[in-house]
């Protein structure tokens, strides 16, 4: 990711974003292979979505400060351009929108390491994902969302540090 971001002349602020969500969505992805296996949670997916998820805002560089999505979009379209699957491209699109019937296991993931990296819990996100891992687990959702609620809290927790190593980079190149 470093290479195809060196090559767009990305600004820096948004590869440190992009590595704080990667390396905030290893500790999902991580509990996950050793309390629920079962799951088959595609890691690599998940790493990958989480360290592309806004390489659109590369084109959209205004998307960097203010809000929009038009960097979602334009974000598939740059990693198709540059030869990535179709199924891995899809993160930079499907991030902020989780309630698509189609969504799959790996967006809620990417989804959740997006908003929780500083600290912002989303309710039907995590409902979401509560969903799905009390589905698979055949828990009750209560049990299930104690454990969640946890390891979110703890990632959260991290949240000033994240929020500080991306602001010491500059907006644009």
């Amino acid at each position: 990711m470093a290479e195809l971001l060196a090559a767009l002349a990305a600004p820096p602020r948004p590869a440190a974003h992009l590595r704080a969500v990667h390396d905030v969505a290893l500790q999902p992805v991580d509990w996950l292979e050793h309390h629920r296996p079962d799951l088959g949670a595609d890691r690599e997916a998940v790493l990958f979505g989480a360290a592309t998820h806004d390489i659109g805002k590369t084109v959209h560089v205004a998307e960097l400060t203010g809000p929009g999505s038009r960097h979602e979009e334009a974000g598939r379209d740059l990693l198709l351009a540059h030869g990535f699957r179709p199924d891995l491209a899809r993160f930079a699109e499907t991030h902020a929108s989780w309630t698509a019937p189609d969504t799959t296991l790996e967006d809620l993931l990417v989804s959740t390491a997006d908003k929780v990296w500083k600290n912002k819990r989303v309710p039907e996100l995590e409902d979401l994902l509560l969903a799905r891992l009390a589905e698979a687990s055949g828990r009750e959702r209560r049990e299930e969302y104690l454990v969640l609620d946890d390891l979110l809290g703890r990632i959260g927790d991290g949240a000033d540090r994240r929020l500080a190593f991306q602001a010491a980079f500059p907006v644009s190149a």
